[in-house]
């Protein structure tokens, strides 16, 4: 099974959401503090349907 790197360059995106073409993909189409309105970018960029995912900060407890 191949690994699957979900961001490279994660200490850029730590705080924000982060808008894919897909969970494969390795390029981030945009990114931001509000998730909506980085889907919202997304699409209006092309992707019909973007994946979001909230990148967490390093060195603090998130709990779920």
């Amino acid at each position: 099974m191949k690994e699957v790197i979900l961001l490279k360059d994660s200490e850029r995106y730590e705080g924000k959401y982060v808008a894919k073409k897909s969970f494969i993909s390795e390029d981030v189409i945009t990114s931001g503090d509000d998730p909506v309105k980085v889907y919202e970018e997304a699409r209006n960029k092309g992707i019909e349907e973007p994946v979001i995912f909230y990148v967490p900060r390093k060195e603090v407890v998130h709990i779920y």
